[in-house]
């Protein structure tokens, strides 16, 4: 039942260095029975015989992995080793049932790597398992999550306190009519729900993480609103009190309380399901070497906003500088003398074979940086007031290249990149590293849970479950129940 990742051939390695088994180093998250996640995952990294870790990919089958559980007949765990191209591969699985304990072989030819195998001394829990840690200072620890995330303590200095009941009336009557507006509680580990407006799909994604956390740890009681539509609703200047909103998009101009996006939420808990575009899947679909890229700057999108327009028009003036295209008309009048024709979707891995990938905001931040980042181009992003959880521990210059928001520098931008070409290279890098060690789908469980948990206790009055809201169930379509080893059976008590 293993699959190895079918990503672009790799070339050896020209270090002139042999692989070495025992040199070589497997470490992250997915050798801890404890740290369940949507999908599991560790590293390896190649080193020569000399103790030299590998700079280039060493092939991409130089490592074969086989995850088993030793006393069952059936191991149901989808296993991909994607290259990374850096002398590191990124070794990714999904199970699809729960296990006592589970063994993970990494082998290179018939030589097992590093400490391998692996045993985890379970019980190791797929997603869908309902098992909850009670103690939510052991789960924060098993997920190796950070003491304080500053972002959540900046969101949340705007409320000393949070009442309840009071937010329960106040709320709706202030955001009620907004159209995609919705009221949450989470009590004794069951999540509780009512929306405002007819715009709630999004509530899926939302609804989502909820059931997964409370799946994994027991949440505090909570009492909260989620802004599902894009714009922050609690303006910085409001003339009425402040009001605590969660939102998947910040603004300086507003008090909203950020979590991550709905689309990296979503790409961690379907990674290795149904979304081809996640964390993972990007680390080994980076395109060419740094060398080896178009040194065009390349943008793709729809037309969610006027720099977006100009944008494409700058295109059309210097095309030899700049590959911007539409792929879509939606908000504003497609005139194809301006913007030119409309263009198919090319796949976002196909981004990378240009060294410089320009960020621009859509109708609020541009969702898509958090890929952008794990590839190895060099990100222009654009000033904004807009930000996503984790834009204040970028760093301009460090992580990504600025230009300003009407592009009146952009030209001079690009042209510094090309002439700094080893400066380029190692924003790049920064960058990459950025997303590698932030973005995982380990942090985004850690932000939300350290979110939900801070909140909570600012809380004044006990959150209640309120006239109207609804039970949201946890999926029951799972093909293999498992057994809590938390949860005592009934007749045993």
């Amino acid at each position: 039942c293993v699959a190895l990742g079918a990503v672009a051939a790799g070339t050896a390695a020209g270090e002139g260095g042999r692989l070495s088994p025992e040199r070589s180093a497997v470490w992250g998250p997915g050798l801890r029975a404890e740290a369940a996640l949507p999908a599991r995952y560790f590293y390896v990294q190649a080193v020569d015989a000399e103790g030299q870790r590998f700079t280039s990919s060493p092939g991409e089958n130089a490592f074969q992995v086989k995850i088993t559980a030793p006393d069952e007949q059936f191991t149901r765990v989808g296993v991909q080793v994607l290259d990374r191209k850096d002398g590191s591969f990124l070794v990714r699985y999904r199970m699809y049932a729960s296990y006592k304990n589970l063994k993970i072989e990494v082998k290179t030819g018939d030589k097992h790597v590093a400490k391998s195998p692996y045993i985890l001394k379970g019980p190791v829990y797929h997603e869908s398992c309902d098992c909850p840690q009670e103690e939510s200072s052991v789960w924060l620890e098993e997920m190796n999550c950070p003491q304080i995330i500053p972002q959540i303590q900046r969101d949340l200095a705007n409320f000393p306190i949070v009442d309840p009941d009071k937010i329960a009336k106040e709320i709706p009557q202030r955001f009620g009519q907004r159209q995609s507006l919705c009221h949450y509680t989470i009590k004794d580990n069951e999540v509780y729900i009512k929306t405002y407006g007819e715009h709630v799909g999004f509530r899926i994604f939302m609804d989502a993480i909820l059931l997964s956390l409370t799946r994994k740890v027991k949440m505090p009681d909570v009492e909260f609103f989620v802004n599902l539509g894009d714009w922050p609703l609690e303006k910085k200047k409001s003339p009425q009190n402040l009001h605590p909103i969660f939102s998947w998009c910040g603004s300086s101009e507003s008090k909203d309380i950020v979590m991550p996006t709905y689309d990296l939420t979503d790409s961690v808990l379907e990674t290795m399901g149904r979304v081809s575009l996640d964390m993972m899947s990007v680390q080994a679909n980076t395109g060419p070497s740094w060398e080896d890229k178009n040194t065009t700057a390349f943008w793709r999108g729809r037309d969610s906003r006027k720099e977006r327009l100009e944008l494409v028009k700058l295109s059309r003036k210097y095309p030899e500088i700049i590959d911007a295209a539409f792929t879509n008309f939606f908000f504003f009048k497609h005139d194809e003398s301006l913007y030119g024709p409309i263009v198919k979707h090319i796949s976002f891995f196909d981004f990378f074979k240009y060294k410089f990938q320009i960020n621009i905001d859509g109708t609020v931040a541009a969702y898509r940086l958090p890929y952008l980042l794990a590839g190895n181009s060099v990100v222009l992003k654009q000033d904004s007031i807009y930000y996503e959880h984790f834009y204040n521990e970028l760093q301009p210059w460090k992580h990504y290249i600025p230009f300003k928001s009407d592009l009146s520098d952009l030209l001079e931008k690009l042209q510094w990149a090309k002439e700094h070409d080893e400066e380029a290279k190692n924003i790049a890098k920064s960058g990459q590293e950025f997303a590698r060690n932030n973005l995982m789908g380990d942090h985004i469980f850690c932000y939300y849970f350290k979110l939900f948990q801070e909140y909570a206790s600012l809380q004044v009055s006990e959150p209640k479950i309120r006239d109207g809201m609804e039970k949201v169930q946890q999926p029951e379509d799972d093909l293999f129940p498992c057994t809590c080893h938390r949860k005592k059976a009934k007749d045993e008590l």
